[in-house]
């Protein structure tokens, strides 16, 4: 059978779907701007919630991405303050450490996947905002 498949198509099938550069860009912000949370507090939610809110409308990509940023640390938020009164139990210590950790791993893979113009989906995450 003749293979109708130019060297074209086989790179557009490994290709993230088409976004341009600047909806990549801002996309790839929501993720970035929740470090804020080691500078601010509440910065890495309302880093995410800023950029969301304006560019929600001009780029879908960032709309989708926004909202993944967002729930991702409205979630961690909740599991820091169960980790935080677990503290006086002595198990919170080794769970907020762990969970600095992973906040960081998993926010530095979605904004390299966001990068690349692939939408990311957080592990653990608790969709508040759909």
């Amino acid at each position: 059978m003749l293979n109708t498949m130019t060297e074209n198509d086989q790179t557009t099938q490994s290709r993230p779907p088409q976004t341009r550069n600047d909806e990549t860009m801002w996309g790839m912000f929501c993720h970035l701007s929740t470090f804020l949370g080691f500078i601010v507090p509440f910065g890495n939610i309302i880093g995410p919630l800023v950029i969301w809110l304006l560019k929600r409308d001009e780029y879908t990509f960032v709309d989708d991405q926004g909202k993944e940023a967002l729930n991702f640390q409205l979630t961690v938020t909740i599991y820091f303050i169960i980790a935080a009164l677990l503290v006086f139990v002595i198990i919170g210590i080794p769970l907020l450490i762990a969970l600095v950790i992973f906040d960081m791993v998993v926010t530095v893979m979605a904004i390299v996947r966001s990068s690349e113009g692939f939408p990311y989906r957080y592990p653990l995450s608790i969709r508040f905002i759909i």
